[in-house]
Formats: structure tokens, C-alpha cells, sequence
């Protein structure tokens, strides 16, 4: 797929951060979008933003761990738009939190919406893609499907599935052939509020002596890339037809990481957060007493 005009986009999480900067760049290359995100007040910003493009756009608030609610989704989409040609799969949420602390019910909810969002959102969209004649199903992994983090299990073991999954899907398609193609997106810290968002459970508090305040600032000063600047990375993988899409320094950092230090770079991120307890630590008020 070269270029996105007169095409129909479907792209979850439309209501902020990067899916809201995917709908507004692919409104400016003349593309329809079906958006859908979990906050109806979001989403309907985004769809006021898009007001003055000359597309077509139609919303759905949608919980993407919700299979029939996706599938009935897709389905409308193409009774409204006639057709729809990519898929972009980007809801999701985080989770922090040591393996002992968290519960198996937090599991279960970031499983629900990070990977089973993207297998329902794959699932109900190919057939309609393949129908269009053309296609592109784009993934939303994360550096956190590149190299595993401490306190991170549950969000790491989400995206290594998204990032699994999304490759294999790959070599499926061009094993049969199919007009469909697909794109893993591997986003490092992105300025989106997914870190306020996200479940900070207490085990992490207990394990490197900062508030969950200050853990969510500490998480957010990483922060490197634009939600915009994500977009035009993605759009431009599309058009490639790239396999992985490695967005800002910090993730071309870490894949270079995890290719020349495969069990090394563990220990390097360990010892990094280590060292910012300690230093908390040794500044805290009781430890001065």
C-alpha cells in the first residue's frame, strides 16, 4: 500500500496519544477513518479535530477486550465506509508491579486489552481487508516486546505476545499468498498519558522507595517522542511495507541492547533501577535520622 487516499482506516485508541496523531495524519493524506477508543470524551475531541477534513469519519466507543463488540465493529464499518483497508490495532494499557505483588486478575485485564484486543482486532478485520483487494494490519508492540523491564511482567508479556504473534501473522500471509500485509510497531516512550493511566500496584513503591507519583514521573521524564512524530514513523513503515518499526532513539537504543548483550542488558537494567532506590533511599528523611 503506497498511499492511504480514498482508502478507509479503522484504528483503536483514537481517542489521544498516538491514535489520535494516526487519524489526523492519515485525514491529511485523504483517508476515511472508523475511530474507536474506550473514552468517549477523547474520542469525541478527535473527532472535532477532524471536523474541518475532507473525509469521512465515523466513531464507535469500544472496549477492545470485548470480542463480539470488535467484531460488530468491523462489520459496521464496512456497512458505513463500503470497504475498510487497514487495521491499526493500538489500544492498549500498562501494568507495573513485582510478580509477587501483582494478582492474577491484573494479568488477566492488561492480557484482555493489549493482546487479545489485537487478536480480535486481526481476526475480525482480515477477511475484510482480503475482501478490499488490499490491506494492512499494523500492530502496536512496544520496547517492552523487545527487552524485558523489572516490575514490568505483565506489559512486557503482553507485548512480546502482540510482537509474537504480529511476526508469525507475517509469514502466514505471504506464506498464502494474501493481498494483506503486516507491520509490528515497536514505540519507545511515547509523550502519552498512558503512564497516569496505567495500574501502579504497591509492590513497586516497596521496591524502589518512590510514590506512585513519582514513579508515573519518573516513567514519563523517558519520555522521548511525540505522538505525531510516532505517526509519521508508522505511516511511512506502512508504505514500506516494513516487517518492524522501531519508533525514536530509546527504541533503536534497546534493540541495539538486546542484539549485543541477549542476557546482559538484564542486568544493566536491574542495576539501574537498584541504584535509583538506593539513591532515594539514602536521601529520604529517615534515613538522614
Amino acid at each position: 500500500m503506497k498511499n492511504f487516499s480514498n482508502k478507509v482506516a479503522a484504528v483503536t485508541g483514537a481517542g489521544s496519544g498516538i491514535g489520535r496523531a494516526l487519524a489526523l495524519q492519515l485525514a491529511k493524506e485523504n483517508c476515511n477513518l472508523a475511530l474507536a477508543d474506550i473514552n468517549a470524551a477523547g474520542l469525541e475531541e478527535t473527532c472535532e479535530l477532524l471536523k474541518s477534513a475532507n473525509v469521512k469519519v465515523t466513531s464507535q466507543t469500544l472496549d477492545v477486550s470485548d470480542k463480539d463488540a470488535v467484531y460488530q465493529w468491523a462489520d459496521q464499518i464496512v456497512a458505513d465506509h463500503g470497504a475498510v483497508h487497514l487495521i491499526f490495532n493500538n489500544a492498549g494499557v500498562a501494568l507495573a508491579g513485582t510478580v509477587s505483588g501483582l494478582e492474577l486478575d491484573d494479568y488477566r485485564w492488561i492480557m484482555d486489552i493489549n493482546f487479545w484486543g489485537t487478536i480480535y482486532g486481526t481476526k475480525a478485520f482480515l477477511p475484510k481487508l482480503e475482501a478490499a483487494g488490499e490491506g494492512h494490519i499494523i500492530n502496536i508492540s512496544s520496547v517492552f516486546g523487545l527487552t524485558a523491564q523489572p516490575l514490568m511482567s505483565g506489559y512486557n508479556a503482553s507485548k512480546f505476545a502482540v510482537r509474537g504473534f504480529t511476526e508469525s501473522l507475517r509469514q502466514d500471509l505471504a506464506l498464502t499468498d494474501s493481498v494483506v500485509s503486516t507491520t509490528c510497531v515497536h514505540p519507545g516512550g511515547i509523550k502519552t498519558n498512558i503512564a497516569r493511566s496505567s495500574r501502579m500496584n504497591s509492590s513497586v513503591a516497596s521496591a524502589t522507595g518512590s510514590s506512585d507519583q513519582a514513579s508515573v514521573k519518573d516513567f514519563e521524564a523517558m519520555f522521548m517522542t511525540t505522538p505525531a512524530q510516532a505517526a509519521n514513523t508508522i505511516l511511512k513503515g506502512v508504505k514500506r511495507n516494513k516487517r518492524r518499526v522501531l519508533i525514536g532513539p530509546d527504541a533503536r537504543l534497546f534493540d541495539w541492547l538486546v542484539r549485543c548483550f541477549p542476557t546482559g542488558y538484564q542486568r544493566l537494567f536491574t542495576w539501574s533501577v537498584k541504584a535509583k532506590a538506593n539513591k532515594k533511599k539514602a536521601k529520604s528523611p529517615q534515613a538522614a535520622n
